[in-house]
């Protein structure tokens, strides 16, 4: 009897951890495991808008790419036009901005995915890649931007438009400070430099 009821309790629980293995955990960035693809780059993220994820390393994979952290109530929210500028003046080279809003720094990007895009795109013409809410705070950051402060030397964004830089390896090389605008010097010629460079 004892048999038979420790021969139940164990088919009962193989049976529960494969149904726990086969179910898919959600979340806003989920990582993807792939040892060929550069860490920066081993997520999908869903476009703003949009229901089907992008794969970053699939879709982006040997560009340069500036990374922001945007919001639509912010004292730096007209960086987004000089983001637009700076993205339509490289993006035949292989460069792209690509945004993430936040409402992680005074609640300036509170709105949902329609209001959001509908502003970006009325409001500033934004053309380059935008993706659905992200944290992005030391204290709750999604993966994607813990990796991306991870490889900035613990760098997180204090505020809204902080800026990370990939070059065409997929390695973050600088990052800037949301008083940096897009059009400062030091951010055109950072970008110009990583375009002008051949992956390895």
């Amino acid at each position: 009897m004892v048999k038979k009821l420790l021969l139940t309790l164990v088919s009962g629980m193989g049976f529960l951890s494969m149904a726990q293995a086969a179910t898919p955990v959600a979340s806003a960035a989920q990582a993807v495991e792939n040892e060929e693809c550069p860490a920066a780059l081993r997520f999908n993220v869903t476009p703003l808008g949009g229901k089907t994820p992008v794969n970053l390393c699939q879709t982006y994979k040997g560009k340069v790419l500036l990374m922001v952290n945007t919001a639509s109530f912010c004292g730096f929210t007209k960086q987004y036009a000089a983001l637009e500028a700076l993205y339509a003046q490289y993006k035949d080279q292989g460069f792209y901005v690509l945004g993430f809003p936040a409402n992680d720094f005074g609640e300036q990007e509170p709105g949902d995915d329609k209001a959001i895009k509908d502003f970006c795109e009325t409001t500033y013409k934004v053309k380059f890649p935008m993706f659905k809410k992200t944290k992005v705070a030391a204290h709750h950051a999604d993966p994607i931007y813990r990796e991306l402060a991870r490889q900035s030397n613990g760098s997180y964004p204090q505020w809204n438009f902080h800026k990370y830089l990939i070059d065409r390896n997929g390695k973050v090389i600088a990052d800037f400070t949301s008083p940096t605008t897009p059009d400062n010097p030091q951010i055109v010629s950072a970008v110009e430099r990583a375009i002008a460079q051949s992956p390895l």
